[in-house]
């Protein structure tokens, strides 16, 4: 079953529009590569996607295992290098109330995260910069 569709748009943009549900992204070029920065980067995206595949399969073991989770958040920090452009490391660092989770299930948590599938698919020379916190603050 196809994923997505992607057409150029001009003006180095693209949209990919998801097949099953037809949610639509627009990637515009960032400012350091010819680009407006208007939209998120395809590799703005890669990132991105490092941090949203852990924080769903994060969801997926919790609700498994019968795991609180409350207030699970993300920052994410690109790094790009140059000779061939890429990316070069990933920051990710997680967050969530921890105040009802005993040593067992943060370490659950913190795996599940280091080893969901964008984590085990991206190239090693990717550098995968990987922190968690638990604290006690609630939205």
């Amino acid at each position: 079953m196809q994923t997505s569709s992607v057409s150029y748009l001009g003006q180095l943009r693209t949209e990919a529009i998801h097949r099953l549900s037809g949610d639509r992204i627009i990637t515009d070029a960032p400012p350091d590569n010819q680009g407006k920065g208007a939209a998120f980067s395809p590799t703005d995206l890669l990132a991105t996607s490092l941090a949203c595949c852990m924080l769903t399969t994060m969801g997926i073991v919790a609700q498994g295992k019968g795991i609180p989770i409350k207030d699970l958040r993300a920052r994410v920090v690109k790094h790009m290098a140059s000779g061939p452009r890429r990316v070069a490391r990933v920051e990710v660092h997680l967050a969530m109330d921890g105040s009802e989770l005993d040593a067992d299930q943060k370490a659950t948590m913190e795996h599940t995260a280091r080893t969901c599938p964008v984590a085990l698919s991206l190239h090693p020379d990717v550098v995968q910069d990987f922190s968690m916190v638990f604290d006690n603050i609630t939205a």
